[in-house]
């Protein structure tokens, strides 16, 4: 057991190796303000366990990391959140093993629970119809409001973006003449991604009113607001949740479900996992592949209405009552 003296410096020397790795996520990685926010209390929730048994981060063995999932356990969190801890852990050891020369990573070989991942929600290509053909087209011509609006979310549909990644366009990023358009995702790296006639169409229509809502300002945003600056997020979510009540869908749309509709449409047409991958600008491709199952399930209901045997009768032995 160290002293206080000692207790002191350690957990001093401690939090300074989390805050270089925290800036090292934060510069080298480009990680989210959002993310790093996790990773922060994550590794904090780790510091104070640790502390709590008189030891330094660098001094921990697996078994007091094993006294901190139990800790986490008891907090009632959820399978994902300890699973997104001891990940973190583990991901601030490898780093300080190279930059601080930590003799070992107690976190190998800790297992979290088992995450059961759930499916994105998404819509069907009607739904997607619905909403994006609902407002008469020379209401969209007449409305600055409906023209953006409009544009936004064929965009989003057509193309998969985050919205993030919307509201961060500038008007030098679209190029529809190309017809496609340069989006900067997560980690700040930049990619290109097609869209489709109609988000052209309504992208045009929205370019016409632009200029209108620009005024003076000298922003160089895609999509502004009622007063000229850059749309926020919550703008967005906020606009589509007027849309939809308008559209009839009779369920609640939120962005980022245009974006799992992009992918699941584009994979029941083409299969094409990989392209389907480079489109959404995700760096792994096991993110992606989730869609795969939406896939899946769309083509179990065809085979379940469609094919004569597919209905089988209950086992040998079944009873109407077992």
């Amino acid at each position: 057991m160290m002293s206080d003296t000692d207790n002191k410096e350690a957990t001093t020397l401690s939090r300074q190796h989390v805050a270089a790795y925290l800036q090292h996520l934060a510069a080298e990685r480009r990680l989210s303000p959002n993310t790093l926010e996790s990773y922060q209390r994550d590794l904090l929730f780790l510091l104070q366990a640790t502390e709590e048994c008189g030891k330094a981060l660098a001094d921990a063995v697996a078994s007091d990391v094993r006294d901190a999932i139990v800790k986490l356990r008891k907090k009632s969190l959820s399978p994902a959140s300890v699973a997104r801890h001891i990940s973190s852990w583990r991901g601030f050891y490898s780093y300080a093993i190279q930059r601080f020369g930590y003799l070992n990573n107690p976190c190998v070989g800790q297992k979290g629970p088992k995450v059961k991942r759930a499916l994105p929600k998404t819509l069907s290509p009607d739904s997607c119809a619905q909403l994006l053909d609902g407002k008469k087209e020379q209401d969209i011509d007449s409305n600055v409001l409906l023209a953006r609006d409009h544009a936004m979310f064929e965009l989003l549909y057509s193309s998969g973006l985050r919205v993030s990644e919307l509201t961060g366009m500038d008007f030098i990023d679209i190029d529809l003449k190309a017809g496609e358009a340069r989006v900067t995702g997560k980690g700040s790296k930049t990619r290109v991604v097609p869209v489709g006639r109609q988000a052209c169409k309504a992208i045009k229509t929205w370019l016409s009113w632009r200029q209108t809502l620009l005024g003076g300002n000298d922003t160089p945003a895609l999509f502004l607001s009622s007063w000229g600056r850059r749309l926020s997020v919550r703008s967005v979510q906020m606009r589509l949740d007027h849309w939809v009540s308008q559209s009839g869908l009779g369920q609640s749309v939120h962005p980022h479900m245009l974006r799992h509709a992009f992918a699941s449409h584009m994979l029941q047409s083409s299969g094409d996992l990989r392209a389907v991958q480079e489109m959404l600008g995700h760096a792994n491709i096991t993110t992606t592949q989730i869609y795969t199952h939406l896939d899946w399930q769309h083509l179990a209901k065809v085979y379940d209405s469609a094919h004569p045997r597919a209905r089988r009768s209950k086992p040998v032995g079944d009873t109407e009552n077992s």
